[in-house]
């Protein structure tokens, strides 16, 4: 095989210098390795190396890259004006345009030229690792390795096997990854690989509300960023920032890729936005308004202030009971009959469950009935949830006594699993399968999400901290009212969660 990947002299060529391209060139230069630079568009692979050394020497100037290390991986940076000056590359990396066709005749072309102890790597997307290796006569070298824009702050790389790469390319990648400075992930050769494929929950189980008419953008993102899950962004602004053009052509395509696997079932709502031009910040418009690239701000609405003469808490949920109890002693009087007193509001602490369901179960008129979710804590952004005939004005009582100190509260319609109960449990649920289907061990799932999607936690340790049993619960409550299979549980969660064990604990 190639050369020692930790070698002074070991040489990666980069074809296809654009955005990835010249970042992959970059991380290998000042990871020590030798950087060969090709594009077929005249001036294009200088363009590439002239904006590597910037960003190198910017590095330095920073203070983040020492002056001397800095001029030596710009000194290791090399520009090639033909594909038959790789003859002696340890690794060629393809960034080129996300065509099959381009991409075999990339890799064709290359097969004739370098030796037969080079690896080819592929930093495709979405396009089959399994199908570009079939123009190869030497598939065993060949593999996926997906860096994410930008390169040199996005510190995960997904290594790809296809059908037949060997161990040993997939060490040689791992090892090159390790050297420039990122945080290698193996991966089967799946659509979206990990990191894309892991993703899919946040953004559909989102539009699925909105669909519903369960809350509003604001209101699902406001409650995944404020209300306990503490996701940097919620879906409707990660999809105002990556712009709806990109965002939904990659829920159809996984989608599909899947044969209409449920779980990763789109909306049209989507479709429609991004046939309307809607893209996000790009346009200055997407599910909020944009002016100078930043969202213009909504007026928040009156606060309620009266507050209800009395609560009742139902004890279907014990844990949810005593927190939204302590929650609530110093703020209004809790009726602690084991039926509510005609003058009390009725409260629920469902997991799963709505608000029609957990009320009807105990006999408690609707009218006056509420939930509050507690799967996450209190301490945040606190949700309120009614059923279709709650009397507004109770709810409005309800609400002013969840405010009281200051709490933000969002108003939601009835929904089982509110709003962060069905979102979490469908993230975890995906990446729960993810590891059933062995595409990846569950430490690279985490890993890989953690860093090329920024979530707070990796699904599995998001789940652990939930707890294995209570995801389970949601997601068979939600399964059971729906009918739906997006919601059966992975076999691998419903497992842990009988056995009591942490979702990242492999087979033996």
């Amino acid at each position: 095989m190639a050369n020692d990947p930790n070698s002074a002299d070991f040489t990666v060529g980069v074809v296809g210098t654009g955005a990835m391209g010249r970042g992959i060139a970059q991380i290998m230069a000042t990871g020590g390795m030798q950087v060969l630079l090709f594009d077929t568009n005249d001036g294009a692979a200088e363009a590439g190396r002239e904006f590597a050394e910037r960003m190198i020497l910017r590095a330095a100037e920073k203070g983040t890259l020492d002056d001397k290390d800095a001029q030596e991986a710009v000194g290791r940076l090399k520009v090639i004006t033909s594909l038959s000056d790789f003859t002696n590359a340890d690794l060629v990396i393809e960034a080129v345009l996300e065509d099959l066709d381009v991409k075999r005749q990339v890799f064709s072309s290359l097969e004739e030229i370098v030796s037969e102890d080079c690896v080819l790597a592929t930093n495709t997307s979405s396009l089959s690792v399994a199908a570009i290796a079939a123009a190869l006569d030497h598939p065993q070298r060949f593999a996926g390795f997906h860096f994410f824009n930008p390169v040199p702050l996005m510190k995960v790389v997904e290594v790809v096997n296809g059908v037949e790469t060997t161990p040993k390319t997939a060490e040689i990648l791992v090892s090159v990854a390790s050297r420039a400075g990122h945080e290698p992930v193996r991966a089967k050769d799946t659509p979206g690989f990990l990191v894309n494929h892991a993703g899919r929950g946040l953004n559909t189980e989102g539009v699925r509300i909105i669909s519903e008419g369960i809350a509003d953008f604001a209101g699902v993102d406001d409650l995944l960023r404020e209300g306990g899950p503490n996701f940097r962004m919620g879906p409707f602004e990660l999809m105002d920032t990556t712009g709806l053009d990109v965002s939904h052509p990659v829920m159809e395509s996984i989608y599909k890729q899947f044969y209409e696997e449920p779980r990763f079932r789109p909306g049209p709502m989507t479709r429609q936005r991004a046939a309307a031009g809607l893209h996000g910040r790009k346009t200055g418009r997407g599910f909020y308004s944009y002016e100078d690239n930043k969202k213009v701000p909504s007026t928040p609405p009156d606060l309620p202030e009266t507050l209800p003469e009395a609560v009742w808490i139902s004890n279907a949920e014990p844990a949810g009971r005593e927190m939204l109890a302590a929650a609530l002693a110093d703020v209004v009087e809790i009726d602690d009959g084991q039926k509510p007193s005609t003058r009390s509001l009725c409260l629920f602490t469902p997991i799963g469950r709505d608000v029609t369901s957990a009320s009807v179960a105990e006999g408690i008129e609707a009218e006056r009935s509420f939930a509050v979710d507690t799967m996450f804590g209190l301490e945040g952004r606190r949700t309120l949830m009614g059923s279709p005939i709650s009397d507004p004005d109770l709810r409005d009582m309800v609400h002013a006594a969840l405010a009281a100190d200051d709490h933000a509260v969002t108003v939601i319609h009835d929904s089982p699993g509110f709003v962060n109960q069905r979102v979490v449990a469908t993230i975890v649920n995906i990446a729960c399968d993810i590891a059933q289907q062995r595409i990846a061990s569950p430490s690279d799932i985490d890993k890989a999400v953690t860093l090329g999607l920024g979530y707070p936690s990796g699904p599995l340790t998001m789940g652990d901290a939930v707890g294995a049993r209570r995801i389970l619960a949601v997601l068979n409550a939600m399964s059971d009212f729906y009918g739906d299979p997006r919601y059966r549980p992975s076999p691998w969660l419903k497992r842990r969660a009988l056995l009591g064990i942490s979702l990242l604990t492999e087979e033996n």
